[in-house]
């Protein structure tokens, strides 16, 4: 039976998808709030990606030795570059919070948003968790250096999960001014704690750029490339983990002032900032430690910090170093909030992920988003598995299979919405996304063919089986025009509105 709120109409040319008419009631419970300008989104973005400088990176030293790591890393900055400036042009032009299913909505129909709106639901409320596993082995660690206590090795690791959570996900809900502002707060301190982890490295007189290289090669391969070339391949996942979730910046088009200028703005800004941590980080790191023993470790930065620093004085600076991470959660628990919020203004999802009540958050999304990434850290933990790393990979999948869809529906869009205002413009154009998107691809082939990532592949098969069978069943049949869907619909006529 109908709802009296809203009437199902058929769209002439829509597909196989129907459209409900909603009352003026539905979008005033959705309802988002300008709060930032370009600094609050640089904020946000370097806030959301910052981890990766203190944890997940390393694991492509284990693949392909520090040789094969720098080489992936230079390949996966070149592709953030390029696959930036595409994104920064959709999101001139589509300044909708939908991001990625937006473009893709308006390049692919329904169900090309779909797909990459869920490939992006997956890349962050997976990313949260992995920052969530990793910020609790800093804090696991500072607790053990400190009081000799340690909640994970008694077995209570999910505690700091659930702590960590429920932290974020109520300074998530109070509003986006708060959520902007300490994101300000925690990038600062981030960038300030690896600048004093960089000075401490180079005057502690513990560097040794041999060490880089002391990862022992096999049979025909030089210890500069200890796994050979092949090997860089399986490197670019964790060489992403430097970058992955600067993407999001589109996320908060319906919450930044003039979001087609500072959406581009905000994007240059943050992966400058974010290629020179990550090169100062990649290159210090493991020459105080060596690539070795840096390799496997679930702290690095904090391994730096107890190599050139004093037992007691790393202890209480190591604590500082997890602010590196919880900023990194407050990021991407931002991001998982809009794409829920977005797909389910339209109908893909369940409509109530989308009610933002009278802090104009979406609380239910915050809510459902960390819930998912706690059940999914506690099966596979207490599975038997390593949690961190599993995570990780389907983290790094889902997003390369949105970066990929990302660069298809802009070469479709400027082919087939070329007259659509643009108010910024890719410098490398149609070439530059192409480029991006074999880059995209190339991850998403190497996540594929390791044997190590093959638990990361069968569940993110899963969500997408499962996830089309309800699409197609329950989610075509119930969307909404919301702003994405109305621009798409058109074919680029109606311009960017937010039912305010």
């Amino acid at each position: 039976m109908t709802s009296p709120e809203v009437t199902r109409v058929r769209g002439a040319g829509l597909g196989a998808v129907t459209y409900r008419q909603t009352g003026t009631d539905y979008f005033k419970k959705r309802q988002l709030k300008r709060t930032a300008g370009a600094f609050g989104l640089w904020a946000m973005g370097v806030s959301a990606v910052i981890s990766g400088d203190f944890s997940g990176w390393n694991g492509g030293i284990a693949q392909a030795g520090w040789g094969g790591m720098i080489i992936a890393a230079a390949v996966v900055y070149t592709m953030y570059v390029l696959m930036l400036n595409s994104i920064s042009e959709m999101a001139s032009a589509m300044p909708h919070t939908g991001g990625a299913y937006s473009f893709a909505r308006a390049a692919m129909g329904p169900w090309g948003g779909f797909f990459t709106g869920l490939a992006e639901t997956v890349e962050y409320v997976m990313t949260a968790a992995t920052i969530v596993y990793f910020s609790s082995a800093y804090a696991d660690a500072i607790l053990s250096d400190i009081s000799g206590f340690s909640l994970n090795e008694a077995g209570y690791q999910w505690v700091w999960w659930l702590v960590i959570y429920v932290a974020f996900v109520t300074l998530n809900w109070v509003g986006a001014e708060t959520s902007f502002r300490f994101a300000q707060v925690v990038s600062i301190a981030a960038l300030a704690v690896l600048a004093f982890f960089v000075v401490s490295a180079l005057f502690s007189g513990k560097i040794d750029l041999t060490s880089l290289f002391n990862i022992t090669p096999t049979a025909g391969n030089s210890s500069f490339l200890p796994f050979g070339i092949g090997a860089i391949f399986f490197a670019m996942p964790f060489a992403m983990w430097l970058f992955l979730g600067i993407e999001q910046l589109p996320l908060a088009a319906e919450e930044v002032r003039e979001p087609e200028r500072n959406i581009p703005k905000a994007s240059r800004l943050c992966i400058a900032t974010l290629g020179i941590t990550g090169v100062l980080v990649v290159l210090l790191n493991p020459s105080v430690m060596g690539a070795a023993a840096l390799s496997g470790s679930d702290e690095p930065l904090l391994d730096g910090f107890r190599a050139v620093l004093p037992g007691n004085l790393a202890a209480v600076l190591s604590a500082f170093a997890l602010i590196g991470l919880l900023a990194s959660v407050q990021g991407i628990t931002f991001a998982y909030g809009r794409n829920l919020y977005s797909l389910s203004r339209a109908g893909y999802y369940p409509a109530f992920l989308s009610l933002t009540g009278k802090k104009k958050t979406p609380y239910w999304g915050l809510i459902v988003g960390a819930v998912i990434g706690f059940a999914a850290l506690f099966i596979i933990a207490y599975g038997g598995e390593g949690a961190g790393s599993v995570v990780l990979n389907i983290a790094v999948w889902g997003a390369v299979l949105a970066y990929l869809l990302q660069m298809v529906s802009y070469v479709l869009l400027r082919k087939r919405m070329p007259n659509i205002k643009r108010p910024f413009v890719s410098k490398f154009g149609i070439p530059g996304a192409v480029i991006a998107g074999l880059l995209s691809f190339a991850i998403f082939v190497a996540v594929l063919l390791n044997p190590d990532y093959r638990l990361a592949v069968y569940v993110m098969v899963g969500i997408y089986l499962a996830a089309s069978v309800f699409f197609a069943v329950y989610g075509r049949k119930h969307l909404v025009l919301s702003p994405e869907e109305e621009f798409a619909a058109s074919g680029g006529t109606v311009e960017y509105k937010t039912h305010e």
